[in-house]
């Protein structure tokens, strides 16, 4: 870059850092008309300058900012590979695509294994298993972590059972001691979706380094963000070079955008029945995709990821001070509970109402957000509910009574970063005096 060029990425970035000061200034909270949402993206003007800087390389797809970003974030699971996606959901789509690969041999999954899963969960965290052509086999949940029972893994495992692919709810890893001795003893792929639980650690070591693939998700509503995109983490490096090539139109080439001849034999392969020579850069060994993420969303996570220690600080906060002004509401709310040997890094505050309480859960939800406090409910519910789900072939353990449960008593508030003590001192005020008023209006003479 000449000299005249470099001055002006100077100036226009500190502009930039000026204009975000203009633009983005905190607003002061007046409680009951300031929203106080449940996610949300939380940014500083290093986040705005990064993405312009990224912007002015004009490299459009994958390039110098998301080698960083997979570097980096690898090494914040503690990882050896970081796959970086267009989206959490095509991160989930890859890692159980990745499991059909002839390369893995008689450990490829067929169309007709089972996958085991939950009932009480997110669309995308179960839909590869259809879009594969597998099984999925509901189990139900536990309350109040609304992580998979692990007494019916054992129940739900058939000659056909191949792998288990469930999420940490909200944060709250579920149990991998029992997933990951019930997966070695019947020799089980096992994919740890961790689109909720960056951060989250069991037993002391980080969620997603326990699985053979594992997912996240950078939404603006998760832990941190880059608009849309996801990632696939792995420390096998077969499993690696399969994901990258289902992302990479199934190409069986892995040179980087923009690069020729990494393997040092570009003209020199012959696969499938291909003429021998023909171009490696050409060569397909999979049925495969674009999901690739582009360069200025990268740049956007990589000033993210600095901030990735406070932001998991500050959910654990919100979450406790959460939890001790809801405590003394356990006559009528059940309020979570982590995990044993867990210390979530939570997405969010799950909220149940008791069946015997003198309100119903939509009663309490509209209340909260008539008061401008945003409710969501604990995704799916139980998704053999749903309407995409009707008719399609899967098995089911037990009667999934919890996730009946889930559906149609539990909600949840926020805890990102973009809560203040200011808001949630609210939130807590806000369930005492709602739940005051229902209770009363409940006792009231029709």
């Amino acid at each position: 870059m000449n000299a005249k060029a470099e001055a002006l990425r100077e100036q226009i970035l500190t502009l930039v850092r000026d204009y975000y000061e203009a633009a983005f200034s905190e607003r002061r909270f007046v409680p009951g008309e300031t929203p106080v949402p449940v996610s949300g993206r939380v940014f500083d003007a290093e986040d705005l300058m990064y993405a312009v800087e990224a912007g002015l390389d004009f490299w459009l797809t994958a390039g110098r900012f998301s080698a960083q970003f997979e570097h980096e974030f690898a090494r914040f699971f503690g990882l050896r590979y970081a796959l970086l996606v267009n989206s959490g959901s095509s991160a989930d789509l890859l890692a159980v695509t990745a499991l059909t690969s002839p390369k893995l041999g008689d450990r490829a999954l067929a169309p007709g294994d089972e996958v085991i899963t939950v009932a009480a969960g997110f669309p995308t965290t179960v839909n590869p298993i259809f879009q594969n052509q597998l099984v999925p086999v509901f189990v139900d949940v536990q309350l109040p972590t609304y992580n998979v029972d692990p007494a019916q893994l054992e129940e739900a495992i058939s000659p056909r059972t191949r792998a288990v692919v469930l999420a940490h709810t909200l944060g709250n890893p579920f149990d991998l001691d029992t997933v990951m001795d019930v997966a070695r003893r019947y020799n089980l792929w096992v994919v740890e979706d961790c689109c909720d639980a960056v951060g989250s650690t069991y037993d002391g070591r980080s969620v997603g380094t326990f699985g053979h693939l594992a997912t996240v998700s950078f939404y603006p509503a998760h832990h941190i963000t880059m608009g849309e995109g996801g990632c696939v983490l792995t420390n096998d490096s077969r499993l690696k070079v399969i994901v990258e090539s289902f992302r990479d139109w199934g190409r069986d080439c892995w040179c980087d955008p923009g690069k020729d001849n990494t393997c040092g034999k570009r003209f020199d392969w012959q696969l499938g029945q291909l003429p021998y020579g023909y171009d490696h850069k050409y060569t397909y060994s999979h049925v495969g995709y674009n999901l690739k993420i582009t360069d200025l969303q990268a740049a956007v996570g990589v000033a993210q990821l600095k901030k990735l220690p406070e932001f998991i600080a500050i959910r654990r906060r919100n979450f406790s001070l959460l939890y001790e002004g809801l405590k003394d509401l356990q006559e009528w709310l059940i309020l979570p509970e982590a995990t044993p040997k867990s210390d979530p890094s939570w997405f969010g505050f799950p909220v149940a109402v008791r069946p015997e309480a003198p309100f119903t859960r939509n009663q309490l939800v509209r209340a909260l957000e008539a008061r401008k406090i945003a409710t969501r409910l604990l995704f799916g519910g139980n998704l053999i509910r749903q309407p995409a789900y009707q008719g399609k072939y899967y098995r089911v353990v037990g009667n999934l009574k919890n996730s009946d449960f889930v559906m149609n008593q539990v909600f949840w508030v926020g805890v990102y970063p973009g809560l203040t003590k200011a808001m949630v001192d609210y939130m807590v005020e806000t369930f005492h005096t709602v739940t005051r008023e229902l209770s009363r209006a409940a006792t009231q003479p029709v």
